[in-house]
């Protein structure tokens, strides 16, 4: 690696740093006074962006990232992973641990299973659309994490860490590459229609500055609640308000050095100013035609949702968004009734899945687009309740596609009965490496000074997954 590669991302960190020193923050506005102390600037009209677009550490495979995050956690054996062993021993009894007592015997999947593709890739009946398509995908069968319950699951999936409080993987991005367009949030979150388990801690910056963090959007109307300008209000006229706010707000700084949220709220108004008119755009669908309205999904009630949200994800990264994260609606946490919660959610997402991988294609956008679709967890082999099945944190599967992944590749397996990752395991930081990998990023030199220490989102402790990139 070219060893001015290798330093860039730390000058970052040391340059935050000494803004922070300074009292500025690392903000999107000129303050032109304190950053000439520090001699950062050459003139003091110089505007300092955080979210401007960066070089990587060596030249990237991908440009965007777009997180098909199946919230409650898919069970593998019943989607992609089907175990002849589980099948023939049903209704056995084994010693298992379980995350909420009392388990039953193995239960063998209620669904039917075909091979699909060149590659012959095994897919449940429920995902005939998405089956269309494995011929691109890489399989990964055998990750595993490390709690057994939803919220620390998902902060760990998210952040690397199964704690609150860690920048999310979307924050590291756009800390470590910035942005295409000024216009849009660099990190952008489409949520569950009934809320995400842990709140926005799942896309929080943690301690990298506030500018980072993913934004919330809504897939329908204004995509951030009280984003529009009030109609008596001339846009000349709101952007004479915010000026002077600025004014205000840094003479403010200028006596509380090393306030960084106040920095950081100074340049959420300017994003906000600048999103009104391309982010009523975004959300305006009559541009798109007939047909891949249709293709998604948007006609039909249960596929809108999830259909509408990846054409929004669509739309983002071919605007110049890094990273979108697409959570599906509901919860595939089948506790009872596995068949009938898998298969609503399997009508759900299959469709629009399909339409967005569709899409990418046709537009070229999967040649720098990295798709990930995954949970928090797995499920057990074992019956829960009413044939349901409990979490599972020690073996459950992920797909990726697109830009720099081998098509029609599978890494690593479940034991005979699905239920512990037995063959190449693959960590949460495994993941993440692997995708800072494609957008071009060293994972172990992506880092941030905080409280005594350097901190990375994969702890270094992350493998990059050679076995399923091109």
């Amino acid at each position: 690696m070219n060893s001015n590669h290798c330093g860039r991302f730390e000058r970052f960190t040391n340059r935050r740093d000494l803004l922070k020193r300074a009292g500025a923050g690392f903000g999107m506005v000129a303050l032109a006074g304190l950053f000439q102390k520090t001699g950062l600037l050459a003139a003091p009209t110089e505007v300092i962006n955080p979210m401007a677009p960066r070089p990587a550490h060596f030249p990237a495979k991908a440009k965007s990232v777009i997180w098909l995050f199946m919230e409650g956690a898919p069970s593998a054996v019943d989607m992609f992973d089907p175990k002849p062993e589980l099948t023939k021993r049903d209704g056995q009894r084994i010693a298992i641990d379980v995350f909420n007592g009392n388990p039953g015997p193995l239960m063998k999947s209620p669904f039917q299973f075909q091979r699909h593709g060149q590659s012959g890739a095994w897919v449940c009946e429920h995902y005939p659309n998405v089956a269309k398509h494995v011929d691109d995908f890489a399989f990964i069968k055998s990750c595993y994490s490390e709690s057994n319950d939803h919220v620390p699951a998902l902060y760990q999936i998210n952040t690397g860490i199964p704690r609150p409080g860690f920048p999310s993987a979307g924050a590291w991005i756009s800390y470590g590459l910035g942005s295409e367009n000024s216009s849009l949030p660099g990190y952008v979150v489409l949520g569950n229609n009934q809320g995400v388990k842990g709140g926005n801690l799942n896309w929080s910056s943690g301690f990298l500055p506030s500018t980072f963090q993913g934004t919330l959007f809504r897939p329908e109307g204004a995509p951030v609640i009280n984003l529009a300008r009030p109609s008596d209000v001339t846009r000349q006229d709101q952007r004479a308000q915010l000026d002077l706010l600025s004014k205000l707000n840094h003479r403010h700084l200028e006596r509380r050095p090393g306030e960084e949220e106040l920095l950081g709220r100074i340049q959420s108004f300017e994003l906000a100013y600048r999103m009104q008119q391309e982010a009523t755009e975004l959300v305006d669908f009559s541009d798109e035609s007939a047909d891949n309205r249709e293709l998604y999904g948007l006609d039909q009630k249960e596929t809108q949702s999830f259909g509408s949200k990846c054409l929004m994800a669509r739309r983002l990264v071919e605007r110049g968004v890094r990273f979108v994260q697409v959570y599906s609606d509901g919860e595939w946490d089948a506790h009872s009734d596995l068949n009938g919660n898998h298969k609503g959610h399997c009508r759900a997402t299959d469709k629009p899945i399909h339409a967005l991988l569709t899409d990418l294609k046709r537009t070229g956008l999967i040649h720098e687009t990295l798709v990930i679709w995954g949970g928090e967890f797995g499920r057990m082999p074992v019956s829960q309740g009413n044939g349901g099945r409990d979490h599972n944190p020690n073996g459950f599967g992920v797909f990726m596609t697109g830009a720099g992944i081998k098509p029609g590749t599978s890494l690593g397996e479940l034991d005979e009965i699905g239920f512990r990752a037995a063959v190449d395991r693959v960590s949460v930081h495994d993941l993440h490496a692997t995708m800072l990998h494609l957008l071009g990023i060293d994972h172990t030199q992506l880092t941030y000074f905080h409280n005594g220490r350097r901190y990375r989102l994969t702890d270094v402790a992350g493998d990059v997954l050679q076995k399923i990139l091109v």
